[in-house]
């Protein structure tokens, strides 16, 4: 082999070692510290607040005559135990989702929770949903793991790893 081939391969060699200690210390990194949950959920009620073109009782009011179900109507989403205690997020017709994945509505930090947990929607009645999406360790309504999509009733604890949620007023 020749001196010019010898060197670019030591160089080679070289770059990809010093690449595989890069990626080893930005994993460790993220294991010591973890995600910062608290600015994105601040960031979000940020961006929520600078638009006010969406009204916050629509979904309620679309509803049209509901009876006493307006009454009993959740408003927020609260988390009760876990890591992220006392995170709330408001209800708003949207879609919420649940997972370690980064761009889900509660970024969960659990060893417990797939990427892609659970999902939690209004129907057309304007009833709350909880979903799971095919997650490894389940969903837990109350004490019940879930295995179709099952209304939710204000203040009955979802149950994701080592995470408590609850819809309430």
């Amino acid at each position: 082999m020749s001196e010019l081939t010898l060197t670019v391969m030591r160089l080679g060699f070289l770059a990809v070692l010093w690449l595989f200690v890069i990626v080893a210390v930005q994993v460790i990194r993220s294991d010591l510290f973890g995600t910062r949950v608290t600015q994105r959920a601040a960031r979000r009620a940020e961006d929520q607040r600078s638009q006010p073109r969406q009204p916050a009782r629509q979904p309620s009011g679309r509803r049209g005559s509901g009876g006493g179900r307006g009454r009993n109507v959740p408003t927020k989403l609260v988390v009760t135990e876990g890591s992220l205690t006392g995170t709330t997020v408001a209800l708003q017709g949207q879609t919420i989702t649940l997972g370690r994945a980064h761009d889900s509505t509660i970024v969960l930090d659990d060893d417990y929770a797939s990427s892609r947990h659970a999902r939690i929607y209004p129907d057309r009645d304007g009833q709350w949903i909880v979903e799971d999406l095919g997650s490894t360790n389940g969903t837990y309504l109350e004490r019940t793991r879930l295995t179709t999509p099952t209304p939710i009733q204000p203040g009955a604890p979802i149950r994701i790893g080592k995470t408590v949620i609850e819809l309430r007023k």
